[in-house]
């Protein structure tokens, strides 16, 4: 006992000094946080890791610790912002797109569960004896919205004149206690079901992707050479033929003409005995030897003749948000393009698929052309990880500028996107836009990556010192019933929308996860979801549902604590 009080009494002042270097030095402070968490996070127990999601709970407990290793706000906000707009970027097209297939139902869903979110806080306010503010600042903190929480402190404020003068200060406080007290099971919570669905449905991430892949036809792609006997098609040019067809999902590389070789361009004749090479999935592949008549047993070699492939890094700013059909390939180069890999996902591209920076494409030309195309086209790795820091910070700043703006609501209320949810507005625009006259918005796919985990971890360890102090009184106040409260409101959120978006609406787990995030508008549960699922749709669905969440949110906090003050 006496060695164990003199190891304490020689490590406590050692300790303390830590303390008070951490304190002193926030930007020590925020990459010890990060790298704890880093560490922690690839722990793994009973099968279950938290990931980057454990650099939240590193800055709570630190924060927890001592209330002087709070990290100054300027790097959450810088966090959240770089964080959301990356989002933005690299889901704008998925996120327009997802309207013209399930979006809208999706958000209805999503809007209704958080309404019943919001009536069972009304009746835990009831049951609890809560005040409004209190009432609402569990249901902001349960969600996760600092935004909806610093809606519900401007209505307060708004409403001082039915509000007695002695009390305000407590009306104004009130609200932040209770999300500092629900904010961390808000997270952790939605993790756990994540976790628990996860196992209860047996969900295999891998299978669904695949599944996936194959529906879209980004999956396994295979070459095959096809004999023209299909007279409904003999006389035709390949865009004559094509057009019966309609969406495709294969693209043509190569033709044979007796003994002559060449690239198969819109204008080429299909003749009777013609050997043609189709390039994409097996379901595609298959309506291509319905189109063309039969597969042959002589497979036409990649390298035949004069004609050869090669792949391209796309790195040329003139090239970079155009279509494929405006680059004109077949008439400039006597080109095509049959296959592109963006990121880890191999696919066949239409002629409406838009290049982006980074992108890894297959062409197929002359021998003696294919230097040009490389040109054309950049092919150089260094510019790919390179940022345009002009469309970068331009965009941010419309983002910002947009968060910044108060949307008049009735009985004097006003509405903000804020820093969350301005500059993810502006992202998916921008991002959908691709470029705009010789600015380009999107970025290299690896700069997007890495962008977006620095301002996660950013994000992730600053609100996590903010919320530590809260939930450290939380044991000394007895404040258990509340926390229980705000499980209560994240669990039937959680819960509500995995079963709506798997059982209802039939979305992949992985997407599903996206979606509860972005219901929660909580960056940790989409960077858990993004690693167990290893691909881009929960980024996808989180920015689906992420700007009507966000909106709902805001609206019901200040109704919440509206209606309940009158």
């Amino acid at each position: 006992m006496a060695a164990q009080h003199f190891i304490f009494a020689a490590l406590g002042p050692l300790f303390a000094n830590l303390l008070d270097i951490l304190a002193a030095n926030p930007i020590l402070l925020l990459f010890t946080i990060i790298g704890l968490g880093y560490l922690i996070g690839n722990i793994k127990i009973l099968g279950f890791k938290l990931g980057v999601a454990a650099v939240l709970f590193v800055g709570m407990a630190f924060g927890a610790l001592d209330e002087r290793l709070m990290l100054p706000d300027y790097i959450y906000v810088i966090g959240l912002v770089l964080f959301v707009y990356a989002i933005g970027i690299q889901s704008g097209t998925g996120f327009f797109s997802s309207f013209r297939k399930r979006g809208l139902k999706l958000n209805i869903v999503a809007v209704v569960v958080l309404c019943a979110g919001a009536l069972v806080t009304v009746i835990l306010k009831s049951v609890m004896g809560l005040s409004a503010p209190s009432a609402a600042g569990l249901f902001c903190g349960a969600l996760t919205n600092t935004p909806a929480l610093a809606a519900t402190v401007e209505t307060i404020g708004n409403m001082k004149a039915a509000i007695p003068p002695s009390e305000l200060k407590l009306y104004l406080g009130s609200p932040v206690v209770t999300y500092g007290l629900a904010y961390p099971i808000g997270v952790l919570g939605v993790i756990i079901w994540f976790f628990i669905f996860t196992r209860l449905f047996k969900i295999n991430f891998a299978r669904e992707e695949a599944q996936r892949l194959k529906e879209s036809g980004t999956g396994t792609i295979l070459s095959k050479t096809f004999r023209i006997t299909n007279p409904a098609i003999v006389g035709k040019t390949v865009e004559e033929a094509l057009g019966i067809l309609g969406e495709t999902g294969f693209a043509l590389s190569r033709i044979q003409k007796g003994d002559v070789i060449s690239v198969v361009v819109p204008s080429t004749i299909l003749s009777k005995g013609d050997l043609v090479v189709a390039v994409g999935g097996g379901d595609q592949l298959e309506r291509a030897r319905i189109l063309f008549g039969e597969q042959s047993a002589e497979h036409l070699p990649e390298t035949a003749g004069q004609i050869a492939y090669r792949r391209i890094f796309v790195s040329n700013k003139n090239v970079i948000g155009k279509t494929i059909r405006e680059l004109e390939l077949h008439k400039v180069f006597d080109a095509t393009i049959t296959r592109l890999r963006r990121g880890d996902v191999d696919f066949v591209p239409t002629s409406d698929t838009i290049l982006e920076s980074g992108d890894r494409i297959r062409v197929v030309a002359s021998r003696g052309k294919l230097e040009a195309v490389s040109k054309f086209f950049g092919d150089s790795i260094r510019s790919i990880s390179e940022t345009d820091f002009l469309s970068l910070s331009l965009g941010i700043v419309l983002g910002v500028f947009l968060g910044m703006i108060a949307f008049p609501l009735p009985r004097g209320m006003v509405f903000r996107f804020g820093f969350a949810g301005g500059p993810l507005i502006v992202g998916l625009i921008l991002g959908k836009l691709e470029r705009t006259g010789p600015i380009i918005w999107g970025l290299p796919y690896t700069a997007n990556l890495v962008l977006r985990q620095v301002g996660l971890v950013f994000f992730l360890a600053a609100i996590g010192t903010k919320a530590g102090p809260g939930f450290g009184t939380t044991f000394e106040t007895g404040g258990w019933g509340l926390i229980a409260a705000g499980a209560a409101i994240t669990s039937l959120v959680a819960v509500a929308g995995i079963l709506a978006g798997y059982k209802f609406l039939k979305l992949p787990m992985s997407a599903v996860m996206g979606v509860v995030s972005g219901m929660h508008t909580q960056p940790a549960c989409l960077a858990y979801a993004t690693q167990q699922a290893s691909n881009e749709l929960p980024n996808i669905w989180y920015a689906a549902v992420y700007p009507a969440s966000m909106i709902a949110k805001i609206i019901l906090a200040q109704i919440l604590v509206s209606i309940l003050l009158m």
